[in-house]
């Protein structure tokens, strides 16, 4: 029997939120005091503030130095969209799709633009078999599925001769886990994520493939303004220096500027990825040590470090969904844990992020709360 006892110990935050999620550790509003609030983004210091935003972003990450990096509206959707509608249809697509954002994608490549798409699916815990996928065609994938906590174990099976680009989701994956550069034509991710940063703002990656693929193929359809990548057949160069296709929040840069310094200052990708995996190991050693909860990974190769995702599997629990949302619930009122119900269209469960910038002493002070949680509503369902 489990102990019933209220655990001593609480985590310092208790924000686990898949996104946006936890600020990096100690973060003040103090912190921000630097960003130039009332000035154009424009003018010198906006610009060298954005400038500053993308060399930080691939001194980070490790991107290749002929890669372009630009900072775009929407988040990590307009990111994507931005891809798909000025690239895609140039060449027949693969949309595949293990989670909620990528079936996002699909309705977008098949009902919006109507592409010649073959679509690939695979169910809430696991991914498509790659070795099935046609990478001559243009891929559109999400690397790490936020909502259903599987990603791709690597970049094995994109072809490094392929014939088509590789158009990557990576908003729950950069910053976290290794991203094989040379597999990768696009890449996009919103700071809200790994780095806690604040929403709105998109990071779109682009390879010289991707470019090339700007430069000479021109879709049959209407782009709004902020779609637009290129003028005259050529790649709009300062969208990657800085110069934003709209007015950007200097606010929001300078917090993940200062977020960019942090991971510097834990040691780069390296740091980051060594952070959320032991975070990741807390919750699987603790999965692993009882029989009434698993991971939704169905493999644990594919499990994510990120958005670790839970289910109950107590036979004596009669309504799952329900269930599940009153553990949540019950944890979010003890003010340990928040935010951490599963996504609404994912199977019932807990959704725990593990990302760089929760402290792991955090997520090993919540492990018994989930323990004193579950007993307590097995109780009362009783």
């Amino acid at each position: 029997m489990l102990d019933s006892t209220t655990p001593a110990t609480r985590p310092a935050n208790p924000r686990f939120s898949s996104g946006p999620c936890a600020k990096i550790p100690h973060f003040t509003l103090d912190m921000l005091a630097d960003a130039p609030l009332g000035r154009s983004h424009r003018a010198a210091i906006g610009k060298s503030k954005l400038a500053r935003a993308i060399d930080l972003t691939r001194d980070v990450l490790g991107v290749p130095a002929d890669y372009r990096i630009g900072i775009v509206p929407g988040s990590d959707t307009g990111a994507v969209e931005m891809a798909m509608w000025t690239m895609l249809g140039e060449r027949p697509v693969e949309m595949l799709a293990w989670e909620s954002f990528g079936e996002g994608w699909v309705t977008d490549a098949v009902k919006q633009l109507k592409l010649d798409a073959t679509v690939r699916r695979a169910d809430y815990g696991r991914i498509v078999d790659l070795a099935q996928v046609d990478f001559d065609r243009d891929v559109v994938f999400t690397w790490n599925g936020t909502t259903s906590g599987v990603c791709l174990p690597n970049g094995d099976a994109i072809p490094a001769d392929r014939a088509g680009l590789t158009i990557c989701d990576a908003t729950s994956a950069a910053f976290a886990m290794d991203l094989p550069w040379d597999k990768l034509d696009v890449v996009t991710f919103s700071w809200q994520k790994v780095l806690g940063g604040e929403g709105a703002h998109g990071v779109l990656i682009l390879s010289p493939r991707a470019v090339a693929r700007l430069e000479s193929y021109v879709p049959d359809r209407p782009l709004p303004k902020i779609f637009r990548l290129t003028k005259g057949g050529k790649l709009i160069e300062g969208i990657f220096t800085g110069e934003t296709i709209n007015t950007p929040s200097m606010l929001c840069v300078e917090d993940y500027i200062v977020a960019l310094e942090w991971a510097q200052s834990v040691g780069g990708l390296d740091g980051l990825i060594t952070r959320s995996q032991a975070n990741a190991r807390v919750v699987a050693e603790f999965v692993n040590g009882r029989d009434w909860i698993e991971n939704l990974a169905a493999d644990p190769a594919t499990a994510s470090t990120t958005s670790v995702c839970l289910r109950f599997t107590d036979p004596r629990i009669r309504d799952a969904a329900a269930f599940a949302k009153a553990v949540a619930k019950r944890l979010e009122k003890e003010g340990v844990a928040l935010d951490i119900g599963a996504y609404r269209d994912a199977p019932p469960g807990l959704r725990i992020w593990c990302g760089s910038t929760v402290e792991t002493a955090d997520v090993a002070a919540l492990m018994p709360w989930i323990d004193w949680a579950f007993q307590q509503e097995l109780a009362a369902q009783a």
